[in-house]
């Protein structure tokens, strides 16, 4: 559902978005503008992302330890579901933030351990400038992206070696560097009163102890990534943080990922919300240098036990891709309708045959969803023609898509999953001259319903409610619409 979210906001290129910086979505309207909106064409950048990624990890084992424990790290990383593959390949926010952090990482790994960089302060400073640049596109990727100078910053105070950088201008220029990288989100934000920085920041709700949530928040990480990858990385990562900076290599690796690991389950304890697992990946993403270099090591003093887990953990893994992608091509009968597991991942193209084979493509109509997630599907299913509305209190990125002003006096398709017509007319009946009922449209899975959904239409379209609409008066419309065939 986000991939599909992210594919319909991205059509209309701005300098940020409401969720997360704009990267992604800059990749996704290229993506589409060149090779247009299949799923393998708006995943392509980030496969190749993923590739970088896997380069990245390994440059950067190899700079810290061992060409050896750099293919380790990445052999890991691999066989890690949700960094190696879903933030990988999948149409996500994560996919350029990885190899940009890595990047980023990479670079100040070299100003503080190349020799070279300790005696040419020229080296060094470049260095730094490039660390600045890759900082600022993690940044730009997601918000995780400044947490990386908070970790660098601990490491140079608790370092006496690498102490005497703050006395230097190259870590206040990197963050001078970092920072025009990613103006474009401070632009758009001043434009539209912090939207998206209000947005985050009141993710984690109300204050609420809660001595429960991070236990079920490591459980769900430990699933995620894998326990066989997951408890490893954490036990290297804790003893990391016990050896200090005697271990300069290690505790700088442990530094850099401490704030996403340590800060996310933290705010577990007194958040009202559910605090997402994937959430901490960035930070573990560092560590993966210190579990390839154990493995290299337990590898070197023989270990059949070790080398017949990798085995067993790159069984499980491609298995598990497998039966994904068989799963999505044709599941069998007895996953198939209401029982498919994969529900998520269906295409809502079966509406789209339905609305033209039942004559409701007509002018001056839009569709209009009740949720953010049904949006995203219907406006990549249809293309952008005709237009989707997200008639809701929290429309995330519709609501600076398109105006609902810009509407008023069209007739809208209403479309929810199970909504009755007493529920449409409770919630929607003040916004049209009258709702009507009309046929539902299943999507299918495997050749049975497994989503039903309602379809109402409404009459005249007038008097909008102002949560529809999050943009301020005064912005600019989207210069993709309202440009429809019909």
């Amino acid at each position: 559902m986000d991939e599909s979210y992210t594919a319909a906001t991205a059509r209309a290129l701005a300098l940020s978005t409401f969720d997360h910086p704009p990267l992604a979505w800059w990749a996704t309207h290229l993506a589409a503008q060149l090779f247009g909106e299949s799923a393998l064409a708006l995943r392509a950048p980030f496969v190749l992302l993923s590739g970088l990624t896997s380069w990245l990890t390994f440059a950067l084992t190899r700079r810290l330890f061992s060409a050896e424990a750099g293919f380790y790290a990445v052999l890991a990383l691999a066989l890690s579901p949700a960094l190696g593959f879903a933030d990988a390949v999948w149409i996500l926010p994560d996919s350029p933030l990885l190899p940009a952090m890595l990047a980023s990482a990479l670079a100040l790994a070299r100003v503080f351990f190349d020799p070279d960089c300790s005696l040419n302060r020229s080296l060094a400073a470049r260095q730094w400038l490039l660390a600045g640049l890759y900082a600022g596109l993690s940044m730009l990727s997601k918000y995780h992206g400044v947490l990386l100078f908070a970790g660098a910053g601990v490491f140079m105070l608790a370092s006496r070696r690498q102490r005497f950088w703050f006395a230097t201008p190259w870590p206040y220029a990197a963050g001078l560097v970092a920072l025009l990288v990613f103006s474009p989100v401070l632009v758009w934000n001043a434009q539209n009163g912090w939207i998206s920085f209000l947005f985050q920041s009141g993710r984690s709700g109300a204050p609420h102890l809660n001595l429960v949530a991070p236990l079920v928040l490591i459980g769900l990480q430990s699933l995620l990534f894998a326990p066989w990858i997951y408890f490893p990385l954490a036990l290297l990562f804790f003893r990391a943080l016990a050896q200090g900076p005697a271990q300069e290599k290690d505790f700088f690796l442990a530094c850099l990922a401490a704030f996403p690991i340590l800060l996310f389950t933290l705010v577990a304890f007194w958040s009202s919300r559910r605090i997402l697992p994937h959430w901490v990946g960035p930070g573990y993403l560092m560590l993966f240098p210190l579990l390839g270099r154990e493995i290299a090591t337990r590898m070197e003093a023989g270990a059949p036990w070790l080398r017949r887990g990798l085995i067993a953990a790159s069984g499980f893994m491609v298995a598990g891709v497998g039966i994904v992608a068989a799963l999505s091509r044709q599941p069998p009968a007895f996953l198939s309708g209401p029982r498919y597991p994969l529900v998520e991942m269906l295409d809502w193209d079966d509406f789209t045959r339905a609305l033209d084979a039942r004559g409701w493509r007509k002018a001056n109509t839009f569709v209009a969803a009740t949720r953010w997630l049904d949006a995203g599907k219907l406006d990549y299913a249809l293309h952008g023609d005709p237009p989707v509305l997200c008639l809701s209190d929290d429309p995330r990125g519709f609501g600076f898509l398109r105006d609902p002003k810009d509407f008023i006096g069209w007739d809208a398709l209403l479309v929810a999953p199970d909504l009755s017509l007493d529920q449409a007319r409770a919630r929607f009946g003040r916004f049209f001259d009258a709702i009507e009922l009309l046929e539902p449209v299943e999507i299918q899975a495997g050749g049975a319903p497994a989503i039903h959904l309602s379809v109402f239409r409404g009459v005249r379209f007038h008097d909008p409610a102002p949560e529809f609409r999050l943009a301020p008066a005064g912005l600019a419309k989207s210069p993709a619409e309202p440009q429809f065939k019909h």
